[in-house]
C-alpha cells in the first residue's frame, strides 16, 4: 500500500477517550455551494455563517492555514423534497431550507490516517507538515485524495497543519517507503488560540 500512490484523504483512527464520533452540524453547508466537499477532506469554519468549508489552498511559504477536521458526508432534502444522503457534498446543490445536516470529525484529540506524498522517515515523528492535494479526490466514489506534503516540514519558530505521532501500522506499510501513510494529529486548530476562519 505506502510503496504505492493511492491516497485517501483524512481517516480517524483513533481518539484517546475511544470516541471518535463525527459532529451533526444543522445548516452545515450553505445551500447551492460552489464546491465540491469530499469525504476525508480537511475542513474548516467559514469566516461568515457558521458553516464549513473545505481547504481548498495550499498554506503560503511559513505559514498554515487552521482547520478543524475531516469532512465525513452530508444529507439533505432536495428542492423536488426527495432526501438525500451522500459521502461527499457535490458542487452547486440547493436544498430545502432547514434540511441540511453536514457531518465531521472537528475533536482535536482524533489521530487520524493520511498518506504522505512522498517517503516519510521515523525521525519525521513530532514534527509538523502542510496538506497537499487538498481539492483532488473523486466525485464518482465522493473521496479526497488529500495527502501529507513530505517536504513541507515546518522549520523552528513556523506552525505546520499536522504533527506525525506515528506509524500507521499495516503489514504493507513502512517508515521510508515511497508514500508511507502515517498518523497525525491536527497541529493548527481553529480551536486554540485567536480563531481564524476562512473565508
Amino acid at each position: 500500500m505506502s510503496a504505492t500512490n493511492a491516497p485517501f484523504g483524512l481517516r480517524p483512527a483513533f481518539h484517546p477517550s475511544g470516541l471518535d464520533r463525527a459532529q451533526a452540524l444543522a445548516g452545515g453547508i450553505t445551500s447551492g455551494y460552489a464546491t465540491q466537499i469530499l469525504k476525508g477532506q480537511p475542513v474548516a469554519y467559514s469566516a461568515s455563517a457558521g458553516v464549513i468549508v473545505p481547504l481548498t489552498t495550499a498554506p503560503a511559504s511559513g505559514s498554515a492555514v487552521a482547520w478543524s477536521g475531516a469532512f465525513a458526508g452530508v444529507e439533505w432534502t432536495d428542492t423536488t423534497g426527495r432526501r438525500r444522503v451522500s459521502n461527499y457534498w457535490p458542487a452547486n446543490t440547493a436544498y430545502q431550507t432547514g434540511s441540511c445536516v453536514a457531518y465531521f470529525y472537528n475533536d482535536s484529540n482524533i489521530v487520524y490516517e493520511i498518506q504522505a506524498d512522498g517517503a516519510m522517515a521515523q525521525t519525521t515523528i513530532g514534527n509538523e507538515y502542510n496538506f497537499t492535494n487538498t481539492t483532488n479526490g473523486s466525485s464518482t466514489t465522493g473521496l479526497s485524495q488529500c495527502t501529507l506534503g513530505s517536504a513541507t516540514a515546518a522549520g523552528n519558530g513556523t506552525q505546520g497543519q499536522m504533527r506525525v505521532v506515528d506509524l500507521a501500522p499495516y503489514v504493507d506499510n513502512a517508515w521510508g517507503d515511497s508514500y508511507t501513510v502515517v498518523r497525525i494529529v491536527n497541529a493548527q486548530s481553529q480551536f486554540f488560540g485567536a480563531f481564524t476562519a476562512i473565508a
